[in-house]
């Protein structure tokens, strides 16, 4: 079975940006953030945090949480990855 990699929140963001044409510049300076804030963000280099999160959804008319959630999928899916679970025993039973 073969896996897509997981997609960081920043190539959301670089997208939606391209497709409203907002600058990396114009969107740090009206989030009120350096502009080095989003470039890393953008470049995959910083996570989207809770108050990045606040920002970009006032910024962008997006809820804070699509924000979060695009974040906390993407860690998941490379924690997924990159974490070997298969030889911990569950302590408790998980009822379906």
């Amino acid at each position: 079975m073969i896996t897509a990699e997981p997609i960081h929140s920043g190539e959301h963001l670089a997208e939606i940006m391209n497709e409203l044409g907002i600058t990396q510049y114009h969107l740090a300076k009206t989030m009120g953030v350096p502009s080095i804030r989003i470039h890393d963000i953008v470049h995959c280099r910083r996570s989207i945090t809770a108050d990045t999160a606040l920002r970009l959804g006032q910024a962008l008319g997006m809820t804070p949480d699509f924000w979060l959630n695009l974040q906390r999928m993407y860690d998941l899916d490379l924690a997924r990855t990159t974490t070997a679970t298969s030889t911990i025993e569950p302590l408790v039973e998980v009822s379906v």
